[in-house]
């Protein structure tokens, strides 16, 4: 019989010491079996590849940080663990290291499969009928009908908007052949729950998990070099293939069934396709040298080839399946005519698809639409469509045929299906959008003034004037709505939007030829929050801008900015500017007769607006979602929402649930109130919390210091995405320091600064715990806000983060930083009425508790290397601790789910 491996024991047993403290975060038996299967797994893998003394250290050290952090008195287990990681040669630090990511990448297929379990076994014993949980969109759906009827509630969900954004600056930490080799482990995870127990298919289950955990093991978790743009394209069109372009439309049949009833698949559908995804990979140059003109182009190509292979596909096998006899089924005089104008396309087409589908008129001409789309995708001029309406209209074609043939399942079955991902996807697939720095376009049009558009321009200038005829021919090959969307960093005055239609015009004599340019505003700092409104009444003044807004209905778009702001003013701060900033934007728009949709450039972790997005949009000012919400989506948290079709379907109806309760008079007139009411506290938190943070960032030598105590040198040497760490200044300041290292750095530092920093002194210079308890229960923003910061505190240690704050020989900075934790840990477990971080919430307080003592444990790990690199290394060593600190770096980013 196996014997378990170690690392995995605390996980899914329930010794006396591990029961104290955890009787609330029991692990479910399927789970717990899972775990225990891939960890004992794990275990022969290890003992195979180091022998048993590898697995007894792993065990010990396993041991000894458990032991030290379920009893916080516990300094002798700490201390011991810590001396047992100095005894660890270098490749057994290694290993070590290697061992524990492996865990944790385990621990977490274990628990994503096991929510899509739970998912699948909610759904199959639901009701048809029943309203299901709080946060799903039948029950949204009830509760708006209730305020505000039937009708006008359908009228929202008519006009619905989500519109996820892929981001040109992926976090995710695994490289692809990691997450290749998870995926398969997952695969055969959920392949076990079909089986037989007891019967060979189980055992040979058990031989291939355990081969692919030995590859897992083998396969080096760190990338050789940093990923090219394309290779971040690329890895979102995996997702798109595995998720999005079979999810969305399921999303919408499961939201039509539900309304329909009886009637689900017979009638017209109600939902209409209302998730537009776009995408900033190839299109984001804000500080990435990488992305030129040509890299734009090829984004849109590659995307391009991807939705057309994949709707050539849904096309050819929806039209085999539709082998419907046209005497029973007879044609339409449409379908005849559609059919005759296909014919004087491809008589040698038609005739082969006539032959193979005789009688059958509907199949014959989807088989063309098929051809055609392929045609497309090849650039055969004399079949291809000229975009994706006209594609569209052959199908709908189609499909009236069919309901006036009374077949009005097969109209509304497979081939509404395709329908709803032609119109979601169109033929470009994702909206790329361009993203550029507002001071860019003035030193583009400040070397074009001083030499002539003709003249020596500066090789940065001819690239800026490269992109707007890469974005002419994007759209010229692949429509409008590949790429109109012109995004402005640090947009501070309406001259930077007023740029962005100079420069085109610029390359574009002739306006005929020009791109369609929606030339958008990105507030990111806190003055630029607050000038926001000033600035976009100076851009009504902007005759272009006039020109775009009488051609689309009126409709603008502000992004606003979640890193730079907290970084700037804190988080506590920023969260309160950004809040003010919705609100005031809202109110700009309304009098101007706008249709507003603001979108939210958050990043998955807390210091960059992460958290729950659902959530959040019940937070929102009044007025500001009004039925659509967009935001960005990056690195870990693509995978974490979309990797896995049962749970991106289960995000996006979070969302779309939201989105449409958002609105709903009572929820406006709750958060109208709650901010009223709470005004006063909102100032003093505001003022508190960002003297607080600066006390800290502005004090002498605080960059250098903040580079000393974490590894933000060496998470710059992770080739996590294509885009370079800063965007060119030294670690002199932080001004130009990219928020995502600035986060990620905080967090392998097991202090998390960025999500919390200065809320424990807001919150005690309020004082009144009464009056924040009644805030965190009725006022949306600060209850999220809480929340929020009580997660990132349970992923805090106060003894690992004192040991790397000591490496900065700054005591007075090092106890700033630990005073404010220990206070805002105080202050927020006061208020939630938690006797520990996160014991209210059961789901994701165990998932935190159980993988702390391991994260415990690669922090050791990356503590010792971090330490001899400060203290000098030997140069024959310095290799050797960078890897083993990219290593733990690796690992407990896997621990902690998140990276920036």
């Amino acid at each position: 019989m196996r014997v378990p491996y170690g690392v995995h024991v605390s996980y899914v047993e329930t010794s006396e010491d591990d029961r104290r403290g955890r009787a609330h975060h029991e692990v479910p038996d399927p789970l717990r079996n899972d775990v225990r299967l891939l960890g004992g797994l794990l275990g022969t893998v290890l003992r195979e590849a180091g022998g048993d003394e590898l697995l007894a250290d792993v065990e010990r050290l396993r041991e000894l940080t458990i032991r030290a952090h379920d009893d916080e008195e516990e300094d002798a287990s700490f201390a011991e663990a810590q001396a047992l990681v100095e005894t660890f040669s270098p490749e057994r630090a290694e290993q070590v290291a290697r061992a524990f990511t492996c865990y944790f990448h385990l621990a977490n297929l274990a628990e994503e499969y096991h929510r899509v379990r739970v998912l699948r076994e909610r759904e199959s014993t639901r009701d048809p009928d029943e309203v299901a949980g709080d946060d799903s969109f039948a029950a949204a759906v009830t509760e708006l009908t209730e305020e505000i009827g039937r009708e006008a509630t359908l009228e929202r969900l008519r006009a619905l908007e989500f519109r996820p954004v892929v981001t040109a600056h992926p976090t995710e930490a695994r490289r692809r052949a990691v997450s290749s080799a998870i995926r398969r482990i997952s695969a055969l995870v959920a392949e076990r729950d079909g089986a037989h127990v007891g019967g060979t298919s189980l055992a040979e289950n058990e031989r291939r998990l355990l081969a692919e955990i030995d590859v897992l093991w083998r396969t080096s978790p760190l990338r050789a070099a940093k990923p090219t743009v394309v290779d971040e394209i690329r890895t979102v069109m995996g997702v798109f293939d595995s998720t999005f372009f079979e999810t969305f439309p399921e999303v919408y049949r499961r939201f039509d069934d539900w309304l329909q009833g009886d009637q689900a698949g017979a009638r017209a559908p109600i939902v209409r396709p209302f998730v537009r995804l776009g995408t900033w990979i190839g299109g984001d140059r804000d500080g990435n040298p990488n992305v030129t003109a040509e890299v734009t182009r090829s984004a849109a190509l590659i995307a391009s080839e991807h939705v057309l292979t994949a709707l050539e596909e849904a096309a050819r096998r929806t039209g085999n399946a539709l082998t419907l006899d046209g005497s029973a089924t007879p044609a339409s005089a449409d379908l005849v005519s559609l059919w005759r104008r296909q014919r004087v396309l491809s008589e040698p087409l038609t005739a082969r698809i006539a032959g193979e589908s005789p009688n059958e008129p509907h199949r014959q001409v989807l088989l063309v639409v098929a051809e055609r789309i392929a045609a497309t995708r090849l650039r055969d001029a004399d079949l291809a469509y000229a975009d994706a309406a006209e594609a569209e209209a052959d199908l709908v074609v189609v499909q009236e045929s069919l309901v006036q043939a009374r077949a009005s399942r097969a109209g509304y079955g497979d081939l509404q299906r395709l329908i709803w991902q032609v119109q979601t996807f169109g033929f470009h697939l994702a909206e790329l959008e361009v993203r550029q720095h507002s001071i860019v376009h003035e030193q583009a049009l400040a070397d074009i003034a001083a030499n002539g558009i003709d003249g020596p321009l500066a090789e940065k200038t001819t690239e800026v004037l490269d992109t707007f005829r890469a974005l002419g021919a994007v759209q010229h090959r692949h429509g409008t709505d590949a790429a109109r969307r012109y995004i402005v960093s640090f947009t501070q005055k309406a001259e930077h939007l007023e740029a962005v239609y100079q420069l085109a015009a610029l390359v574009f004599d002739d306006p005929e030829h020009a791109p369609v340019i929606d030339a958008i505003p990105l507030f990111e700092t806190f003055a630029d929050l607050e000038a926001s409104v000033e600035i976009l009444e100076g851009m009504l003044l902007v005759p272009a801008v006039q020109a775009r807004l009488a051609a689309n209905g009126r409709r603008v778009e502000v992004m606003l900015g979640y890193s730079d702001s907290s970084k700037d003013v804190g988080p506590v701060a920023a969260t309160l500017a950004l809040d003010v900033a919705q609100s005031k934007i809202t109110q700009w728009a309304k009098r101007n007769d706008i249709t507003l949709t603001l979108f939210h450039g958050r990043g998955g972790a807390l210091g960059r607006g992460g958290g729950p997005a659902n959530r959040a949009l019940l937070a929102q000012p009044a007025g500001s979602v009004d039925g659509r919400f967009k935001l960005t989506e990056q690195g870990e948290v693509i995978f974490a929402r979309y990797g896995d079709p049962v749970i991106a379907a289960r995000h996006i109806e979070q969302v779309a649930a939201a989105t449409l309760l958002a609105s709903a008079p009572s929820i406006e007139r709750r958060n109208e109130a709650a901010t009223q009411r709470f005004s006063d506290l909102a100032s003093t938190l505001d003022a508190s919390s960002r003297a607080r943070f600066f006390e800290l960032v502005r004090a002498e030598g605080f960059p250098q210091w903040f580079g000393e105590v974490t590894p933000l040198e060496e998470v710059g040497l992770l080739p996590l995405g294509s885009r370079p760490a800063r965007r060119g200044l030294s670690i002199e300041s932080l001004d130009d320091l990219r928020a995502i290292p600035w986060v990620f750095s905080w967090s392998q530092a097991r202090i998390n600064l960025a999500g919390w920093f200065g809320l424990g002194t807001a919150l005690k210079t309020a004082g009144d715990l009464g009056e924040l308890r009644a805030a965190y229960r009725e006022w949306p923003l600060f209850g999220t806000l809480i929340d929020n910061v009580e997660m990132s505190l349970a992923k805090t240690d106060a003894r690992i983060a004192s040991r790397y704050l000591a490496l900065g020989d700054r005591q007075d900075l090092a106890d700033l930083v630990l005073e404010e934790m220990a206070l805002t840990r105080e202050w927020v477990l006061a208020i939630t009425g938690s006797d520990s971080a996160l014991s209210n919430r059961r789901v994701l307080g165990r998932a935190v508790r159980l993988r702390s003592p391991y994260v415990d444990a690669l922090s050791l790990l990356q503590l010792r290397a971090l330490t001899r690199l400060r203290k000098g290394a030997e140069p024959d060593e310095i290799d050797q601790l960078r890897h083993l600190l990219l290593l733990s770096v690796n690992g407990v980013a896997a621990g902690l789910q998140n990276t920036g």
